[in-house]
């Protein structure tokens, strides 16, 4: 049987469907993610039938996109492995201990922020930041008695800061490449909006932080110091497995062997500073730390980690990744977009739809990777059409797929933060303001004229 293009139609009925079922199963009655997705995925299935498509093609397209996210999904395997490695070590421990003894609550919020975007901005990696920096942050500010959703999503802000603007983020270099833009063209057209971003995201945090500062509860935190001290042998050799991966993060070293020596330095501390046994350090590694320090505030900020505790997120990733196989390879989305963009009539309008499709393409495809490239090919000769440079699509690509990752549940990024961070996604999005506050200013200023970057003649010609 001869395949068919799905019609606007079709394309249209698919989406709303997907979203419907997402959106008003989890919000409204609560229901499991993994179940719906899988709905999702039978229903799309179904329908796709109908085109001409075998269950074997069916299952093609699914292996093909685990295949390009295979990457993404070591991360959680990884990261789990951190996490464990450096809760057994004291080296989380031992940064919310001294952190807190050092930073002064008030600033906390703003300076934590600028920390993950310093880090986020050297590595290129907001997985990284989140399950390093971004885990003992959390600890810190959690001790100091801010709401787990405010730190969390400052965190993940400034995490995604990097990942959005760093010339060594894979994202941005894929966002570049699917423009066909050169790349510092691309990251200077992204500071146009994230540098406000940055200012106001700051400012946000110091206002935050402030009313929180006279509800810390001084004899709970001296009770968790004291908590922390005696059950760890805190000391700063403890440091050494962050300070080894800042340092190969900064040398520019690839990211997993990076994490893989930062889970070596994490054993090697754990048994010769904390004396931890070899299956101690085993079990750590797998299941998460399972000491008991005697104080419940401490055991919920050491007893973490472990490859188990991300597979709950590593299936949701999985499921939302063979749904958005299907969807890619027959190009339901190619469809929509095509559909609608012959109605564009302003720069703003445009600008809106490649934002509104990037958030979109991680809604149905649940990848970053995907979205991005997908609506760049779609996307390029319409920027040519209106004399916009491609810088600005480039731009927009990175605002609508790569912030806003994050902030839906069943993307690889948003589960991975959530698992991590041991936050909601819902609970926590609402604090990301990078997430939201760049292509906020994009748009806006696309429809009164601002941050615009006309293309020139001589690139026009070319």
């Amino acid at each position: 049987m001869k395949k068919k293009t799905p019609s606007l139609l079709l394309s249209l009925i698919v989406f709303a469907t997907i979203m419907v079922t997402l959106i008003v199963g989890m919000l409204v009655f609560k229901l499991d993610t993994h179940i719906l997705l899988i709905t999702c995925l039978l229903i799309v299935c179904g329908i796709t039938m109908t085109l001409g498509y075998t269950m074997d093609d069916l299952f093609e397209a699914m292996g093909e996109s685990l295949q390009k996210s295979v990457v993404a999904m070591m991360f959680f395997v990884i990261i789990g492995m951190v996490i464990g490695s450096w809760e057994l070590a004291g080296t989380v421990p031992s940064l919310i201990y001294y952190g807190i003894r050092t930073i002064k609550p008030e600033i906390f919020l703003p300076a934590g922020f600028i920390v993950c975007c310093i880090t986020s901005f050297a590595t290129g990696t907001s997985w990284g930041t989140c399950g390093t920096v971004g885990l003992a942050l959390l600890g810190m500010g959690v001790g100091m008695g801010m709401p787990a959703p405010l730190v969390a999503g400052m965190i993940v802000s400034g995490s995604i800061f990097g990942d959005h603007f760093s010339p060594m983020s894979d994202t941005t270099i894929l966002a570049s490449t699917a423009a066909k833009t050169e790349l510092y063209a691309h990251v200077k057209s992204m500071a146009r909006t994230i540098i406000p971003a940055f200012i106001i995201s700051t400012i946000l945090y110091a206002i935050l932080g402030a009313r929180y500062v006279g509800e810390i509860n001084s004899p709970e935190i001296v009770e968790m110091q004291n908590g922390l001290s005696n059950t760890f042998n805190l000391s700063f050799i403890c440091f050494l497995p962050i300070i080894i991966v800042l340092i190969l993060s900064f040398m520019k070293f690839p990211s997993i062997p990076t994490l893989l020596i930062g889970i070596l330095s994490g054993i090697l501390v754990a048994i010769f500073v904390q004396g931890a046994t070899l299956p101690e350090v085993f079990s750590a590694l797998n299941y998460g730390v399972k000491i008991d320090s005697g104080n419940a505030m401490v055991n919920k900020l050491i007893q973490r980690g472990g490859v188990q505790s991300m597979m709950w997120t590593f299936s949701l990733a999985f499921v939302a990744l063979l749904l958005g196989g299907i969807l890619e390879k027959v190009g339901y989305l190619r469809v929509l977009i095509s559909g609608i963009v012959n109605k564009i009539k302003s720069t703003g309008q445009l600008v809106l739809l490649t934002w509104f499709t990037g958030v979109l393409g991680d809604m149905a495809m649940a990848e970053v990777y995907l979205s991005i490239i997908l609506n760049g090919s779609l996307y390029k000769e319409v920027y040519d059409e209106k004399g916009l440079d491609r810088s600005m699509l480039s731009r927009m690509l990175e605002e609508g797929a790569t912030l806003a990752g994050p902030l839906i549940p069943w993307t690889t990024c948003g589960a991975f933060m959530a698992a991590t961070l041991e936050v909601k996604t819902i609970d926590y999005m609402r604090y990301a303001f990078i997430g939201y506050i760049p292509p906020i200013i994009s748009i806006v200023g696309a429809f009164i004229g601002i941050f615009v970057i006309k293309a020139n003649n001589a690139k026009k010609q070319a």
